[in-house]
């Protein structure tokens, strides 16, 4: 609240998506589902400095903790929850503890990865920017 950046833009930092179908169409295209069993990683990835699990010091002593605070999270979305992320890593099955190199930004940055889960009672958003 009273943030400069929201004042002037009440969706800072994200992009507003657009309302026009092809407008759309081409925002949702930015978006990738992935299964239930990634987004444990994912969430750990985006916790992690730089977004990238293999430059994290002291990670495998910490990854168990980690995991639980991303389970945790994921245990907020019940079966049947669909996932999307804004960056096509690894296929079907992404391992996200492997190097991510590219993202559609759905902010005003260049780069920003995260996670939009949907279930019948709740839409989570949990993203990670790099504001340089």
């Amino acid at each position: 609240m009273g943030e400069p950046e929201l004042l002037e833009d009440p969706a800072f930092p994200f992009r507003v998506p657009p309302v026009d179908e092809e407008g759309a169409a081409k925002w949702r295209s930015g978006l990738f589902e992935i299964p239930r069993r990634s987004v444990v990683r994912l969430l750990v990835m985006l916790a992690t400095n730089e977004m990238n699990v293999t430059r994290q010091h002291g990670f495998a002593e910490r990854r168990a903790g980690m995991e639980l605070h991303a389970e945790a999270i994921l245990s907020r979305f019940p079966g049947g929850s669909a996932f999307f992320t804004n960056t096509r890593h690894g296929g079907e099955d992404p391992d996200f503890y492997e190097r991510v190199s590219g993202c559609w930004p759905m902010s005003q940055y260049v780069w920003d990865f995260g996670l939009l889960a949907v279930s019948d009672e709740e839409i989570g958003l949990i993203w990670s920017f790099d504001a340089s």
